[in-house]
């Protein structure tokens, strides 16, 4: 049996092809955590509940839940660099967010599929879960260094990780301005550093871009807020600014919005119980339609 199509039908359909309405795409490239408050399924969330589309490519898998990782077995890297490849070439995302590498053969095959590619790089160094367990070898630390931070638009290290990245410590002013300068010196154009771990009414995260001019700094504050649900706030902020930037921001709005968007998920989450420890904020406490451009 043979279809027939009409002149019609054909100028229908060339006219849907051409149009060039889309959703804005945040690729994220991060480990999977099933009790569902950090990694790719907390990005997804933030992504979605910010009127992003958001695409994976998984680098490792964890059992763990609020009270702590259990175990974790890395993907093989040549999956990881293949599902990068397949989600660039085909849905071309605007910003790449970067989490979980877990060791350095998965680092290298991240940075072997982005080196030939332009889009903008967001990088959380996750080294640490929040219950103490180790997610990266000190030797992908190495390969973060050398290989993606030259890549990398922004780099949203926590203090411990600002510690581990740029060996030394980082409890005065002058020394996290120090170590932020170090990290740009190795090619990030910007580094977050997150204040969460400090004591204190006060939570600060500290921006150093650099600049013609210099290093250009912008402090960030907020009330500290009484919970134990902060499980998966980096993974979260660092989707929120991947998913500001996608909308077109700027990078220092980006990351103002990100910081009020998650202040407002802790919030709303502050009194939920959802398991025993380290609960989930409430990534979708006011989630928005998915946003439509027309290119």
């Amino acid at each position: 049996m043979s279809l027939k199509v009409s002149n019609n039908e054909v100028e229908r359909i060339d006219t849907h092809a051409s149009r060039k309405r889309g959703y804005r795409v945040v690729l994220s490239i991060a480990g999977s955590d099933s009790s569902g408050g950090a990694g790719i399924q907390a990005d997804l969330k933030t992504l979605s509940s910010l009127g992003i589309y958001g695409a994976t490519a998984i680098t490792a898998i964890t059992a763990q839940n609020t009270q702590g990782v259990r175990a974790q077995l890395a993907i093989a890297p040549e999956m990881v660099f293949d599902q990068i490849s397949a989600v660039i070439e085909d849905i071309a995302p605007c910003i790449i967010k970067i989490g979980m590498l877990s060791n350095t053969e998965i680092a290298n095959a991240v940075a072997d599929a982005l080196e030939e590619y332009d889009v903008p790089i967001i990088l959380d160094p996750v080294m640490v879960s929040s219950s103490g367990h180790r997610l990266l070898s000190a030797e992908a630390q190495e390969v973060i260094k050398q290989r993606l931070l030259p890549m990398t638009r922004l780099i949203t290290p926590n203090i411990p990780e600002m510690e581990a990245l740029a060996a030394m410590s980082v409890s005065t002013t002058a020394q996290k301005a120090q170590a932020a300068n170090y990290l740009i010196s190795l090619g990030a154009q910007a580094v977050l550093l997150k204040g969460g771990h400090e004591e204190g009414d006060i939570k600060s995260d500290t921006l150093y871009q650099h600049t013609s001019q210099g290093t250009k700094v912008t402090t960030f504050t907020a009330p500290t807020i009484a919970t134990h649900n902060i499980h998966g706030t980096g993974c979260t902020l660092s989707s929120a600014i991947a998913a500001y930037m996608a909308h077109g921001y700027a990078l220092e709005e980006a990351v103002g919005m990100a910081k009020s968007y998650i202040n407002r998920a802790i919030e709303a989450g502050a009194d939920i119980a959802i398991g025993k420890g380290f609960g989930p904020v409430n990534h979708l406490y006011e989630p928005l339609k998915m946003q439509i451009y027309e290119e």
